[in-house]
């Protein structure tokens, strides 16, 4: 004899089954819809824009200094002017992009400079912007640049950090 219960859970399985061979069937008909983008299928991943600072306004000598509290940031641009006695060279990438370090690499890249909707500029390897291993610039003036790690962990340890350039544009 089977129980009240037990023929209820059947059905139910039962009707749960066919729901989804209907559904499954469902979806596989296009009805002329169009295959998603890869923006699409990825939310939350941005296509890079072009940034509105150009790799050759970075290429050049600059003092460097970092501080945490942004009520430090004066103080902290002319400790990066005295920083010039032995500056941090900015190079010119061989394809169009800008030489520098990322976070804990002792060896210097080529980088690319990367806009985004949200009109915010960032300095980072291939891919979208605000990546972790993205520096995010804050500001420029063509003569100071502010840059913060996008990645918590490395914008903890080395700051907000400020680029003062070192005589003329190269």
């Amino acid at each position: 004899m089977v129980s009240f219960g037990y023929a209820q859970t059947v059905r139910n399985l039962s009707v749960v089954a066919a729901l989804s061979i209907i559904l499954g069937a469902c979806s596989s008909f296009s009805l002329g819809t169009s295959t998603p983008t890869t923006s699409e299928a990825e939310p939350g991943v941005e296509p890079a824009l072009p940034s509105s600072i150009r790799s050759e306004e970075l290429v050049g000598k600059w003092g460097l200094a970092a501080f945490n509290n942004p009520a430090d940031r004066a103080r902290t641009e002319k400790m990066a002017l005295a920083q010039c006695k032995q500056p941090y060279t900015i190079g010119a990438g061989s394809t169009g992009g800008v030489i520098m370090h990322l976070a804990d690499q002792a060896t210097p890249q080529e980088l690319r400079l990367k806009g985004s909707r949200s009109g915010k500029n960032y300095i980072g390897p291939d891919g979208p912007p605000g990546g972790d291993q993205d520096r995010e610039i804050i500001s420029f003036d063509g003569r100071v640049l502010v840059t913060r790690f996008v990645d918590k962990d490395a914008a903890t340890r080395y700051q907000t950090m400020v680029y003062v350039r070192c005589g003329p544009r190269a």
